[in-house]
């Protein structure tokens, strides 16, 4: 194998001509990996991902080919992917008011030039879910909302259109199906790609703890920060070190580490009823 990419969580390689990705047990806040691994986190978050590609795989395409056809020093952690052309754009359906989302609004009253009602606190349920794109910034810099008139300016109109009919719709399918288990999907991010013949495909990962925030939907309350089967809690603890968000990041103590890697088989567990 040859690898093509090693990114903040994951690791790209070329076999055979299709791409194994392999999920790490990094985990990365404010676009700075961690020194600290999440022991279980890879397989976990790929695991999640290959039940989401099953139940969704009538909205997208998706890039999957097998996820037991990978070399077996990566077996649990890696999915034999289709070699895509990836759009550059980070595809983010929010459903809540919550994080980068949330200053955007209090700044402006919009989100990704989506003008949003006035009186919105922390935690609030939007009227119904908007398409908020931003930037792919490299490893180490900070993803930037842009406008969906600027993904038509960069993608064009119909690419445009086809990835936000995609993203809403899968968030919806996929908050609709959370639901129905307690847990309220507040926002996900989504990654596509062009197959060799043209067509759209989902790829990466794919309603994660890593790409969403989870919240027990028994306790949600508007106007707090929420409750989290996610990586908030990781990213709540680097916050609350007075860390500069700035590489080198510190390390993660021990009943952190433990705290997070509990967080993320719950929300496993809760989504699909399978005990890991």
């Amino acid at each position: 194998m040859r690898l093509l990419h090693s990114g903040k969580v994951r690791d790209v390689y070329e076999d055979r001509g299709d791409v194994i990705l392999v999920a790490s047990d990094r985990v990365s806040v404010y676009d700075v990996i961690l020194p600290t691994p999440i022991p279980d986190k890879g397989k976990v978050l790929t695991r999640l991902s290959l039940w989401w590609f099953e139940r969704l795989a009538d909205v997208v395409p998706n890039h999957v080919i097998s996820a037991t056809d990978v070399p077996e020093e990566f077996a649990g952690r890696a999915v034999r992917c289709r070699r895509l052309d990836m759009v550059p754009v980070e595809c983010i359906a929010r459903g809540y008011l919550v994080g980068g989302g949330l200053k955007e609004y209090q700044a402006s009253g919009a989100v990704s030039g989506v003008s949003l009602p006035p009186g919105l606190v922390e935690g609030s349920r939007l009227p119904e879910p908007v398409f908020t794109p931003t930037t792919k910034a490299p490893l180490g810099e900070h993803d930037e909302f842009i406008t969906y008139d600027d993904v038509v300016s960069q993608e064009g109109a119909e690419t445009a259109e086809e990835l936000r009919h995609a993203t809403l719709e899968i968030y919806r399918r996929g908050a609709e199906l959370a639901a129905a288990r307690g847990i309220i999907i507040a926002d996900t991010k989504l990654e596509f790609g062009r197959a060799a013949d043209g067509t759209l495909v989902l790829g990466d990962e794919l309603l994660t703890s890593d790409s969403s925030r989870f919240w027990p939907a028994a306790d949600w309350e508007p106007g707090r920060a929420q409750q989290s089967f996610d990586k908030q809690f990781v990213r709540d603890w680097a916050t609350g070190t007075g860390w500069d968000k700035k590489a080198p990041a510190p390390e993660v103590p021990a009943e952190i580490v433990e705290a997070t890697r509990a967080r993320y088989v719950q929300a496993y567990e809760l989504i699909t009823g399978e005990t890991w």
